[in-house]
């Protein structure tokens, strides 16, 4: 049977091998081809300011944040709305034609640069022309997706730091530089890993500007714990990765009566100090993004889905959900931009008011805001519970959570780490363990969160700075192990990062990406020592060895 779509960007791809009848994630046919058609003319457009660039033309700002937001809307989990899909594709072609018009020589052009469509129906016949197999060869292919994957990646990083008025011109050149090299068939397989190493590169770039944005207008993280509990008035629950959006509802919000709840990846939010004065930012609801059709049904309350991951709602609280931003489920409000570039929450706020109180779903408190800024506060601490033997490792356990049984490894590994390791986490990986009661180490705490995933930077620079400290050559030779759980796009670039800075022996799971080749794979394993997972036995013997 002919295939219907085929995708293979997440970690829970059918088979381990591709989505080919309809998406694990949700994802229709019609919309798979819609992103593979949306990323096609998304390259067209790239290619076309990246020709200008060469001739001296200036990119503005805004045909930049566009291309952003185009990756970011085809990130796993995003945007499950056809309509959405066909006006970016409509858009992007407009402003690739109105681009092309000052190309001095448009004859060694691509089809994807050239290419245009004023109807759905042509639209539609492109669309199952220029999905991922259009690639033959399976090595190039493999190369090719691996890139676009990180650059999805980083375009999350980036528009977030976009939306807190904080931009990189070098780090969009590039993404649209290699979103261009994609439809390149001159380049080689050694060409194309060496471009994989370079989004690497900017991947840290991404990082570090969206660190600075994060930090920069919210403060520096600091040791939080966390309500999980609830309170007894209503309540609304906001989730995904948006800093600015969770800004402004904590705002329209004060005085209102209505609480506000984090979901998943928002729970970071709690660390930043400049969120701490609003009394109605009250805890942390429920726990990873795949959990929250059980848990947006008993909060009762509205929910506000700013980024990734959302899951195609149960019929029960889909009227409650909303969206914003990238994201978007059709038949749920979508909430954009006024004239001002701020955005109105007061439908969700008034529907709030006739809700009743969250069910409680767990009590207690978790603790975190372990960022770089106040893990090295803590240096001479930690520097000296290593030198004393009280901490004999490190284990990066960064990433995703997911549906799989097979991701209770990452519970069943931290449970079985010995007392005398520490656990350095940032994504919603760390809801596999961050309620365990798993102790602390001289008043260190055995699980330390960094944050979101999007601040997997600050992991980096941790282990940055203990090279520093340690005197080391080689960031390889820190009692430092890496066992990363991934899901989706965003972890990804920081694989490609944490390559180009040098880090060797990554563990990925719970299996590794589809998306690698046999040889692609065989070259990350002979030059990077990329592994998968065994049993959490054997890995913790391979580990502490």
């Amino acid at each position: 049977m002919e295939n219907l779509m085929f995708c293979y960007q997440c970690q829970e791809t059918a088979g381990c091998t591709g989505c080919t009848k309809f998406g694990v994630c949700g994802k229709s046919p019609d919309l798979s081809r819609m992103q593979d058609l949306l990323i096609y003319v998304t390259k067209g457009l790239s290619e076309v300011t990246t020709v200008l660039r060469a001739q001296g033309e200036v990119i503005s700002a805004d045909v930049n944040h566009y291309i952003t937001i185009n990756l970011f809307s085809t990130i796993t989990n995003a945007n499950f709305d056809d309509e959405v899909f066909y006006a970016r594709v409509q858009e992007t072609l407009k402003i690739k034609n109105d681009l092309l018009n000052k190309v001095a020589n448009k004859s060694d052009l691509s089809d994807a640069a050239l290419w245009t469509a004023s109807t759905r129906e042509e639209m539609d016949d492109k669309s199952a022309t220029v999905g991922v197999l259009a690639t033959e060869n399976e090595d190039v292919r493999s190369l090719r997706e691996l890139i676009i994957y990180g650059l999805k990646g980083l375009a999350a990083y980036l528009k977030h730091a976009n939306e807190l008025n904080y931009d990189k011109e070098e780090v969009s050149a590039f993404m649209q530089k290699a979103l261009a090299a994609t439809l390149d068939d001159t380049l080689s397989a050694n060409d194309l890993i060496a471009l994989t190493l370079e989004t690497g590169k900017f991947g840290v770039d991404g990082m570090a500007l969206l660190d600075s944005a994060n930090t920069g207008t919210y403060g520096n993280p600091e040791i939080t714990k966390v309500n999980i509990g609830v309170g007894n008035r209503p309540g609304i629950l906001i989730s995904g990765h948006d800093l600015r959006d969770l800004e402004q509802l904590l705002e329209q919000t004060e005085g209102t009566g209505i609480d506000v709840y984090t979901h998943s990846e928002m729970l970071p939010a709690h660390y930043y100090p400049a969120f701490k004065k609003y009394s109605h930012f009250v805890g942390n609801y429920g726990n990873a993004w795949w959990k929250q059709k059980e848990e947006f049904e008993s909060f009762r309350g509205p929910i506000l889905m700013t980024t990734n991951c959302v899951v195609p709602p149960a019929a029960s609280y889909k009227d409650r959900l909303f969206t914003t931003g990238a994201t978007g489920i059709a038949g749920c409000i979508h909430i954009d931009r006024d004239e001002n570039g701020l955005k109105d929450f007061s439908q969700i706020i008034e529907l709030a008011k006739t809700c009743e109180a969250p069910v409680e779903i767990e009590k207690g408190e978790i603790i975190g805001g372990f960022a770089h800024n106040q893990v090295l506060a803590l240096a001479d601490q930690v520097v000296g519970a290593v030198k004393s033997g009280a901490i004999k490792k490190f284990f990066v356990m960064a990433g995703c959570d997911g549906r799989q049984k097979a991701r209770n490894y990452y519970t069943d590994f931290a449970k079985a780490l010995p007392q005398d390791t520490v656990i350095l986490t940032a994504g919603c990986a760390k809801y596999k363990y961050n309620k365990l009661e798993l102790g602390d180490i001289n008043g260190i705490p055995r699980v330390l969160d960094a944050g979101q995933c999007n601040d997997s930077y600050s992991l980096a620079l941790i282990a940055l700075k203990l090279k520093e400290v340690f005197e080391l050559q080689d960031i390889n030779e820190l009692p430092i192990a890496f066992n990363i759980a991934w899901y989706e796009q965003k972890a990804v670039i920081v694989l490609l990062s944490l390559l180009y800075l040098g880090v060797k022996n990554i563990h990925l799971g719970p299996t590794l990406p589809a998306f690698l080749s046999p040889n692609v794979a065989k070259v990350l394993v002979e030059n990077f020592g990329i592994a998968g997972i065994g049993t959490v036995e054997d890995d913790i013997k391979l580990f502490m060895a």
